[in-house]
């Protein structure tokens, strides 16, 4: 029987507002949650990269998931960032999440301890033996230092609990030998925003986007086109696009689309050390963008 997706289309990476103590803001991320849905997005992802996870105690990480579990009520999925690079850390992230009542996990390679391809299907079949909820995995080599081969993505394939993977390698001769591999229902998410348009054309059902926290109607109208096989609009709306999604990569995730946000008045712009504000000179043509795309 075929696995269908978690979900297909546009799902936002979403940020974690900051109030003046450094506390997470759970008043303003619900109401950002709220507009994201608004706009049409398909998905929430919590306590990724974008959220600023990896600076969160277990704890606050946990409320966090549960805020957004509850405060999405069911009208989207909500996909919960739980990888650690201790295989035991992102089975307890994993378990507790799925409590929470998430409908998907993100998992992120082991960053730093550099595992072979060997024991990156070990790493993720264990984890994938505890839970029960569908896993996407995150290929980000520029974070992690660990790439993802197209066999290790054939092998862990054959996982019930694995369901595809979010590509960011920027590798497009491994995401279609990924997709000569593996089946049809391993799903390919793109990980950057200017590359959905092509990794949709190579068989990808959708995006989880740091762009959509600002352009949440404009990503959904891009996936979905490439889902309908439209892809004519969909390179337009790409290329339409593509100032916005490389000036909100002109610094380190998250801190330029927090930076816009903050421009566009939806948040403080306020981050957890060692991320911290963008340069001046940045600043200042990200506004310029912001300004073009009428945001600000």
């Amino acid at each position: 029987m075929m696995r269908e997706p978690v979900f297909t289309g546009a799902c936002s990476a979403i940020i974690t507002p900051f109030d003046e103590s450094g506390a997470v803001n759970y008043d303003l991320f619900g109401r950002i949650i709220d507009e994201q849905i608004q706009r049409g997005v398909d998905a929430i992802c919590v306590c990724g990269t974008t959220g600023e996870a990896a600076t969160m105690s277990y704890v606050e990480r946990m409320r966090t998931v549960e805020t957004v579990v509850r405060q999405v009520d069911g009208r989207v999925p909500v996909i919960a960032g739980t990888g650690a690079n201790s295989t035991e850390t992102a089975i307890t992230l994993s378990k507790d999440a799925a409590l929470a009542g998430v409908d998907g996990l993100l998992v992120v390679t082991p960053f730093y301890n550099k595992a072979t391809q060997r024991g990156l299907i070990r790493h993720y079949e264990t984890i994938a033996d505890a839970v029960d909820r569908p896993m996407i995995l995150y290929n980000v080599p520029s974070r992690t230092g660990v790439k993802c081969a197209a066999e290790t993505y054939a092998a862990l394939s054959r996982h019930p609990n694995i369901q595809g993977v979010k590509e960011a390698s920027g590798d497009f001769a491994l995401i279609q030998k990924t997709r000569e591999l593996c089946p049809e229902d391993f799903y390919i998410w793109s990980g950057n925003d200017d590359e959905t348009a092509p990794i949709m054309l190579l068989g990808g059902v959708g995006v989880i986007s740091v762009a959509a926290n600002v352009v949440p109607r404009e990503m959904r109208a891009l996936t979905h086109a490439c889902l309908e096989g439209d892809f004519v609009t969909a390179g337009k709306l790409q290329l339409k696009l593509r100032r916005l999604c490389e000036a909100l990569f002109w610094e380190v995730n998250p801190i330029p689309v927090k930076t816009a946000l903050a421009m566009m008045d939806r948040c403080e712009e306020r981050l957890r050390l060692p991320l911290c504000e963008m340069e001046p000179g940045n600043r200042e043509r990200l506004w310029d963008v912001l300004a073009e795309y009428g945001l600000v």
